[in-house]
């Protein structure tokens, strides 16, 4: 398996944006459009390339007042990055 990136970012295929025809944020891509639940679309809108994956969990923490999400933002991480929507 390869290692997530350093500090992600949104491959430059996709457009994450929201959708008023959906009610829900989305990725857009030449062949179509992925509609994203609300965990998926918080955590790429901070994948930014210019934050790492534990800034990206602490702010994740800390603006939805929990803790413990280390994990599960990794393995969206791994998932994300099979698919291609980050680099």
């Amino acid at each position: 398996m390869s290692e997530l990136p350093e500090k992600p970012a949104l491959s430059k295929l996709f457009r994450l944006q929201w959708e008023e025809a959906q009610d829900n944020y989305v990725l857009l891509y030449p062949e179509g459009m992925v509609k994203l639940n609300t965990s998926a679309a918080e955590i790429l809108k901070r994948c930014d390339g210019q934050r790492d994956i534990a800034a990206i969990v602490n702010d994740l923490e800390t603006t939805f007042s929990t803790t413990g999400l280390q994990s599960d933002v990794e393995d969206f991480m791994r998932t994300a990055q099979e698919r291609g929507w980050i680099r």
